[in-house]
Formats: structure tokens, C-alpha cells, sequence
């Protein structure tokens, strides 16, 4: 919000100006009315902690963070380009493997990645896009923005950003007026078409449904949410089959052919018949029906081995490589343990670097040798010398942070930006994004599973 301590940003000054009109009992109020609308709507997240599981209310924030329109256009051509490059390499190591065969990107990180689908070679992958949904993690630096990760599998959060819009739009109806702050709730419709597109029938009113592992999923409540946005069926596997190689979905009139299913479920559980034999949430056969063309399934297996936080490194490449174009956006710089260079530095600079599991998500794993004590820094060193490849490293960012509403004052918070890029025949970026926060004081941790909560993001036409 602050370019120095007595200089707000121009396109924050409308918003600073307000909250200083308003008393500490009349924020105060804002806030809990905020909050009380996630109570009230159960919009709640599961933690897996080492001895319990426990569901609760996501903290949302009343206090939105600004972007003006200036900045966010950059991300939305950054972003596209973005997507559109890993689309190019997904379709690309599942066939022709050209990147590889030209030493672009070393075979083994490829082909030995966990998330590496050898299932997936040779599927006619429709619309060349086996990444029809993307939530790409942003920070904010002093330098500016930068690409922290990309989420390729089953990206959530979006429906915490179309209900932060909801809940703070109803509290600051006349500022928000004021800014002409760009919509998010046209997110439904658009993801509705972008599935529309996959439809392999062509007919005009497809049958899509969302595939759930169940009730005890984290975000399981975001499952409900996009389902009733977008009119599709909410479905667990048991609700499939697949007869002649057509998967039906079971309903009170009968079997029903279903044409494109937006599955929210990991690889290995979608069908005991290629993956994990002991699945029970998958569909047997499902993956026998998408191989031949008769069903749509959005995201497609595999798209895991662009998430690899070692395939991360080389994104930038990807992008000079597929589309003979420099990267809108930045990576931040990355060391990967396997290479024996890397992994000197990382083991030099180890009170300086985030160490991250390469196949890791969700802000397990992390190491931040900043934060840890001697003793647990040199045990982690054994770790790392152990399994060097499973490691990448990245200098600890001072992340950007927001002003939000704490203990009824101000106070500043690390936050992040998940902006969320739907890809059919073309890509589309609602103009919002979901920004978590890193709840405790001088934290770096922001995600939601980790107990980060959430603010609303208003982009405006400054």
C-alpha cells in the first residue's frame, strides 16, 4: 500500500483515505460482518496436521489489496504466455519429445519425474491444451513480480476468491463503486465454456461432471461450488461407468452419457485399471474411454510433469524455445540439488535458502534455513546430501505484504497471488485473483493448508 512509510501508493490512496475516516469499532465491524459471511456459508478448508485432521473457516481479511490495471495486464500477457508454453511441452513429451531431443531439458528430470505419465504417450490430447485450468502462484518483490509456481494437477482456491469478491464487495459498496473495480464472478460462465470446448460430441448442451474424491477432501466445499456454478453434476467414481468405451453417469432416469469431466481428483486414483490398482475414487476404464476419444477429462493425466519444481527451472526456456519469445515474467532463480554445483551452493548458503521437495505442494516439506536452529539445519543437510535430486533451493524472498485487519489495528502480512487461467480454444484471466496471507507475524508461509488465510484482490483502472 506504501511506496515509504508516509507515501501510499496513488492507486492505494482513494482506500487509505477511507479507512481513515472510519473508526477502529466501524472496521472492526466490517470485518467481522466479512467474516461472518464465510461462518454463515461453511467455507472451510481441511488441515492434515502430523496427529489430527480438522476442517475450518478460511480467515478472510476485509481489507482489500489493490493492483491497478497497469500491472495486471503484464501478468495476464505473462500469464497466457505462460500457459500456452507448458501446454506446448506437455503435448510435446508425450509424443514427438522434441525439447528433449534437442538438450533443451535434460531426459532424466523428463522421464523421471514422478508425475511423468508413461500412460499418456500417444493420446490425442484435445485441443492441444492438457491444461485447461491453472492457478499460478505469484510474489511480489522489489523487483517486481515474480512466478513462484504453477499448479497443473487440480488447482484450487478459486472459489475463495469469487466469495472474498462477494463478502468485501457488500461491505465497501461505495468505494468499490468508486474504484470500478474489475469483475470475478464471471468466473463460472467462463470456465463453464472452457470445458464446453473439450466436448469430443459436439453437441451444444454437453454433459459435464466433477469429479470429487468426496466429502473428506480438503477442498471439498470448493467441489460443491464450482459444481452449482457451472450446472455440472457433482460426482464421486462410484457414480460412473463405462460400458462400450462411453463412460455414463448413474441417475434416478438411468444411464446418461457424460461428455467432458472436470476431475478434481489426483492421477493415480482416476482408474484402478492404469494407475493405483487400490483406488477406490476412480472410474475403471475411464482412462480406456479418454484414449479413445469419448470423453473429455479436464485437466489430462500427466500434466503433473510441468508442476515438477525441477521442470519449474526451465520454464523460461521453454518459452524461448516453443514460441521464440523472451519471458514476460520472471522465475525465481532456482538451484536444483542434482547438479552437483547447485548443490554445493545450496549446502553453503543453507541459513540463506527455502529448500523445497521437488514433487512437493501445498507448503509441506519446506525447509526455510533462516528460521531453523543449528541442529535441525545440519539434519537436514544429511537429508539433502542423501536424495540431493528431490531438492531444489531459492533464496528467501521479502515478500510483498498488505495491511489487514488484526487484533483490531493494522498490521502488515506477507501475502501472495493466485491468478487463475482457464485454456480451450483460446485462454481467458478473470480480472481478480485469490491472495492468500501469511497469517502469523513475520511469516512466510501463506498457504491455505498451512493455515494462511485470504483477502479480496480489487484490480482497478487507474
Amino acid at each position: 500500500m506504501f511506496e515509504s512509510p508516509q507515501d501510499p501508493r496513488s492507486h492505494c490512496r482513494r482506500l487509505l483515505d477511507e479507512l481513515l475516516t472510519m473508526s477502529v469499532e466501524e472496521i472492526d465491524s466490517v470485518h467481522e460482518r466479512v467474516t461472518r459471511t464465510f461462518s454463515s456459508q461453511s467455507i472451510s478448508f481441511t488441515l492434515y496436521g502430523e496427529d489430527e485432521v480438522s476442517e475450518r473457516i478460511i480467515p478472510i481479511d476485509c481489507i482489500p489489496r489493490i493492483l491497478p490495471a497497469s500491472e495486471w495486464d503484464v501478468l495476464d500477457a505473462g500469464l497466457k504466455q505462460r500457459i500456452a508454453t507448458l501446454n506446448h511441452f506437455i503435448v510435446d513429451v508425450y509424443s514427438n519429445c522434441r525439447i528433449l531431443e534437442d538438450g533443451v531439458i535434460p531426459v532424466d528430470i523428463v522421464k523421471g519425474c514422478p508425475q511423468y505419465r508413461i500412460e499418456m504417450h500417444g493420446v490425442q490430447i484435445p485441443l492441444n491444451a492438457p491444461v485447461g485450468v491453472c492457478g499460478t502462484d505469484l510474489v511480489r518483490t522489489h523487483d517486481g513480480f515474480r512466478v513462484l509456481e504453477d499448479n497443473l494437477r487440480v488447482p484450487s482456491g478459486v472459489s475463495y476468491m469469487i466469495a472474498n469478491r462477494q463478502a468485501t464487495k457488500a461491505n465497501f459498496r461505495r468505494i468499490y463503486r468508486d474504484y470500478h473495480v474489475r469483475e470475478v464472478e464471471q468466473y463460472g460462465r467462463q470456465l463453464y465454456e472452457t470445458l464446453s470446448e473439450f466436448n469430443p460430441h459436439g453437441n451444444n448442451d454437453p454433459c459435464i461432471a466433477l469429479l470429487t474424491p468426496g466429502v473428506f477432501n480438503s477442498a471439498f466445499y470448493e467441489h460443491m461450488f464450482l459444481a452449482d456454478e457451472i450446472g455440472a453434476e457433482l460426482v464421486e467414481g462410484r457414480d460412473l461407468l463405462v460400458s462400450d468405451g462411453f463412460v455414463y453417469m448413474r441417475t434416478t432416469t438411468g444411464l446418461r452419457r457424460v461428455d467432458v469431466i472436470y476431475r478434481r481428483i489426483d492421477d493415480d486414483f482416476l482408474d484402478p485399471l492404469f494407475f493405483r490398482e487400490d483406488s477406490i475414487l476412480g472410474v475403471p476404464g475411464l482412462m480406456h474411454a479418454y484414449r479413445r476419444g469419448n470423453v473429455a477429462l479436464v485437466n489430462a493425466p500427466g500434466t503433473g510433469v510441468a508442476d515438477d519444481k525441477s521442470i519449474y527451472a526451465f520454464v523460461p526456456d521453454m518459452i524461448r524455445y516453443y514460441l521464440s519469445e523472451e519471458p514476460i515474467l520472471e522465475n525465481v532463480e532456482t538451484y536444483l540439488c542434482r547438479f552437483p554445483k547447485d548443490l554445493e551452493f545450496t549446502l553453503d548458503n543453507i541459513d540463506k535458502l527455502v529448500v523445497k521437495p521437488v514433487g512437493g505442494s501445498g507448503g509441506y516439506g519446506l525447509f526455510l534455513g533462516s528460521r531453523a536452529t543449528k541442529k535441525e539445519r545440519s539434519e537436514f543437510i544429511e537429508q539433502l546430501k542423501a536424495d540431493p535430486s528431490n531438492f531444489i533451493s531459492q533464496p528467501e524472498l521479502a515478500l510483498s505484504r498488505a495491511p489487514c485487519w488484526i487484533d483490531r489495528q493494522l498490521e502488515p502480512r506477507c501475502v501472495d497471488l493466485r491468478p487463475f487461467i482457464l485454456t480451450g480454444t483460446n485462454s481467458r484471466i478473470v480480472g481478480g485473483a485469490f491472495c492468500r496471507i501469511a497469517l502469523p507475524k513475520d511469516s512466510l508461509i501463506v498457504n491455505s493448508s498451512q493455515g494462511g488465510g485470504a483477502k479480496d484482490v480489487w484490480v482497478v483502472d487507474f
